[in-house]
């Protein structure tokens, strides 16, 4: 039987991460990517369970990082800009962090100010999204539940609002 037991990236990705920072982010096209997200059910930093069904009818970003990531951190503040200003209007921002758990995530939580959902990944999510190879990695979903584009490295608050204001004035679903 095959267990999933805390994912340790930290070895690996940084490298990844990096080259992923260099290239200033890569998007895949979305005629690539039209298909259901994979449902997940994982633990908040708080250890309280929170899945993808939670967020059901909302527009979410979904996003890949690590407390030890540059990348990653740079994207925050425009996370937690795009969570206040959506949240309203049918948004969620969520964070998979896929750091061990432990104190580094809770004080980002604190430092940063994130005022998301921020999860503790395992492997199997690592796999069903396509064994992240890099992070920052970030799917943004619809409201009917499909992947509809995804970036690799780090991005810009408005790259990510230019996705997901057409998908908010959608209210079908």
């Amino acid at each position: 039987m095959l267990t999933y037991s805390r994912i340790n990236l930290k070895a690996v990705v940084p490298l990844l991460a990096g080259a992923a920072f260099l290239f200033d982010g890569i998007q895949s096209p979305a005629a690539d990517l039209k298909k259901a997200a994979p449902e997940w059910q994982l633990n908040d930093v708080d250890g309280k369970p929170v899945k993808l069904s939670d967020f059901k009818g909302k527009v979410v970003i979904l996003d890949f990082w690590a407390t030890w990531c540059p990348p990653c951190r740079a994207e925050i503040p425009g996370f937690v800009a795009i969570q206040k200003k959506y949240a309203d209007k049918g948004f969620t921002m969520v964070g998979v962090s896929l750091d061990e758990q432990g104190p580094s995530v809770v004080k980002s939580l604190h430092n940063f100010g994130m005022n998301y959902p921020v999860v503790m990944a395992n492997q199997k999510i690592v796999l069903d999204y396509g064994g992240i190879t890099a992070i920052p990695t970030t799917f943004v979903i619809d409201r009917q539940g499909n992947v509809v584009t995804a970036y690799q490295g780090a991005m810009d608050q408005a790259t990510f609002e230019s996705v997901i204001g057409p998908l908010l004035e959608n209210t079908q679903g």
